[in-house]
């Protein structure tokens, strides 16, 4: 990867194009996401919840079963609505300039970048296009995520709304699958939320964000029917 900083007059010409794929790290059966994402998220997709190896918890959508599966791929496509940012931001990144500024690079070597069939990065009369207004939304959504996300998952700890779980999903003649070392939203404990700790994570958002994880594990059932579908041919 070489990064380098975007220039409005230099790179006024460069196309970028927007696919998905193995090479891009599209083909992730776990993505993290941010609590930020997680109204979109959960219409679409399960949000899990994992300790890392410091203890920290982060966030994920499940988008497979199997190692490297992305069930939720229609080719070089994401067959949603929703893409977690840290794939929608394709190969742009932030980087701090004088005064502590931030400044768009993008990698030069990824083959997205000068592509024929890409889209415009700048208006012909100066200013982003819509495409690198986009980037750059995502771009400050991943700052902003990135700087408040462990305090809300220790907050959601804290109040006992995650739980350890392994899911158990079986596909029949196909087998069946046992996804360990998960965490998701107990909704057991959600429901029983009261006093100080519930008007505080009202007050926060975080029962919201709480809420729409717990929602969104009614996905599952849509991610099992795509692995039928995909094992049946």
């Amino acid at each position: 990867m070489t990064f380098t900083t975007l220039d409005n007059v230099d790179d006024a010409e460069l196309r970028v194009a927007v696919r998905a794929g193995a090479m891009f790290g599209d083909h992730a059966n776990l993505l993290p996401i941010f609590p930020i994402e997680f109204e979109e998220a959960q219409r679409e997709l399960p949000i899990v919840f994992r300790r890392g190896e410091g203890g920290g918890i982060r966030a994920y959508v499940l988008l497979g079963l199997d190692r490297g599966e992305n069930l939720f791929l229609d080719g070089d496509r994401w067959a949603t609505r929703f893409v977690p940012a840290i794939q929608r931001r394709g190969p742009f990144a932030l980087a701090r300039g004088e005064g502590d500024e931030a400044v768009m690079q993008i990698d030069r070597d990824d083959p997205r970048v000068g592509a024929t069939d890409g889209v415009a990065l700048f208006r012909d009369h100066g200013g982003d296009a819509p495409y690198l207004e986009h980037v750059r939304a995502t771009l400050h959504l991943l700052a902003e995520g990135a700087q408040s996300e462990r305090a809300i998952h220790a907050d959601l700890e804290a109040a006992g709304l995650l739980r350890g779980v392994t899911l158990r999903i079986d596909l029949g003649d196909a087998g069946g699958y046992e996804l360990t070392d998960l965490l998701t939203i107990d909704q057991a404990a959600l429901a029983g939320l009261s006093g100080a700790t519930l008007e505080r994570l009202h007050a926060n958002g975080l029962l919201r964000a709480a809420t729409m994880a717990a929602a969104s594990l009614g996905n599952m059932e849509r991610l099992i029917e795509l692995k039928t579908l995909k094992e049946a041919v």
